[in-house]
Parts: C-alpha cells; sequence; structure tokens
C-alpha cells in the first residue's frame, strides 16, 4: 500500500511543478517523476511556488518518455476529461483512491501538459482513466488542482481497511513487463501484414494495447502470453 507516484507528463512552467509539489506533500506524498520537461530540470522557479516542499523536488526524477517513467509500475491511473476514443474504464478519483489503497502493488498517476493534457497514446498505457465530473462547458483544472484532487482523495482513504482473504494474488505485472508483451505483439502483428490501412494503424495499435492493459496481467501471466506470441511466429521446433 505504498503511495501513488505522481507523473507529471511534459509539464511547461517550472511553477506549475512546485505548485503541484505543494499539493503533494500536503498530503503525504512525495514521489513525483517528470517526461520530458519543457524548460529542462531542475527548474529554478519550481522552489519558490513549492513553498518548502523541496523534498518533493529534490527527489523528482526525470525520464524521456512515459513508458520509462513507468518501467517499475503496475497499476496506471491516467487523468483526462475527454476519454478520446478508448474503451476503458472511467472512475472518480474517491474510486480511484480507494482502489489504490487495496491494491498490493504500486500505483501511478499521469498528468498531462497544462496546456493540451495527456495524448491518446499516453491515456492508452494506463489500466483506467480517472476524470471529474466538472463543468461541461468549462472544462479547465490547472495542474496543481488535478494534483491536489487524487492527493486528497488517497489521504482521506489513509485508514481504510484492506480485507486479505483467500489464496495469496500473484504479483502484477509491471509497465515494463506489459510493454515487452505489447511491443512483441506489434512486431508479430506487423510481420503478418495486419495493420491496415496504414492511417489506421496508430489507432488500431492503441486498441491492441488497451485489451492487453485491462486484462491486469500477472508477470507469470505475461511471460505465458509472450511464449505462445512466440511459438505462433516461430511454430513448432523440429
Amino acid at each position: 500500500m505504498a503511495p501513488p507516484v505522481i507523473v507529471l507528463v511534459r509539464p511547461q512552467l517550472g511553477e506549475n511543478i512546485g505548485k503541484a509539489a505543494r499539493a503533494m506533500l500536503n498530503f503525504g506524498l512525495t514521489e513525483m517523476r517528470l517526461v520530458a520537461p519543457r524548460d529542462g530540470w531542475p527548474n529554478p522557479a519550481a522552489g519558490p511556488a513549492a513553498s518548502g516542499a523541496d523534498l518533493v523536488l529534490e527527489r523528482a526524477e526525470v525520464f524521456a518518455t512515459v513508458a520509462e517513467a513507468l518501467h517499475d509500475i503496475p497499476h496506471v491511473y491516467a487523468t483526462t476529461v475527454r476519454k478520446r476514443g478508448l474503451v476503458m474504464p472511467v472512475v472518480t478519483p474517491e474510486e480511484a483512491a480507494r482502489e489504490m489503497r487495496a491494491l498490493p502493488e504500486r500505483s501511478a498517476i499521469l498528468f498531462g501538459a497544462e496546456r493540451s493534457g495527456l495524448e491518446t497514446d499516453e491515456v492508452a498505457v494506463a489500466g483506467k482513466i480517472v476524470t471529474v465530473p466538472i463543468n461541461p462547458a468549462f472544462r479547465s483544472l490547472n495542474l496543481a488542482q488535478a494534483v491536489i484532487l487524487l492527493a486528497y482523495e488517497w489521504s482521506k482513504h489513509e485508514t481504510l481497511a484492506v480485507p486479505t482473504e483467500g489464496e495469496p494474488r500473484e504479483p502484477r505485472a509491471t509497465q515494463s513487463q506489459l510493454e515487452g508483451l505489447v511491443q512483441q505483439l506489434y512486431g508479430a502483428l506487423d510481420a503478418a501484414d495486419y495493420f491496415h490501412p496504414p492511417d489506421r494503424t496508430p489507432a488500431t495499435k492503441n486498441t491492441v494495447r488497451t485489451i492487453l492493459t485491462k486484462a491486469g496481467w500477472s508477470n507469470r501471466e505475461v511471460q505465458a502470453m509472450r511464449g505462445i506470441v512466440r511459438a505462433l511466429v516461430q511454430g513448432r521446433r523440429k
């Protein structure tokens, strides 16, 4: 029941990173990961905006891609006010917080850039979408506001009892393990000339990804599926 990792994807302003850090520390979250921050890192504008949340900024890690930032995370939630044509479960911040509290493995919450939010292929790596029922005529939350909503819900359920009944659950596959299966299947489908027409390839790949992501594989199941794909491609060994 480790606290969720807050992942800021392509954040633009140092001030917004600092304000997000302040929001995190208010509710006990300390692990921030930055994906391709526009103005680089460290950013001198982040410190003053953090108002003392220096611990979060000092520990912040920088990654080039979303996949790299999530390499060790089995459970991923993407924040967005739009479904973007993906068939994925949608939960509220409270539902997401309850789920994360009950998970034995680590979780992460993705937040997009200030102006554009998350891209469709970035949302597709998540298992679920988190959205807030805000005013449809004015769908505008700044980065720190979005972070504080999720951080507050996590903090609110701090004393939530987690039942431990039945057989021990197998470890959930990390994002890195799942990505290996996704890329292997992409390669096999590409070799079989599956992706047609070419202009639909990105959307088709996102559909394939969400099918695999929603399944909730254990690491053993991912390895089994990779063996199945390999056998189908290579055929029986003589």
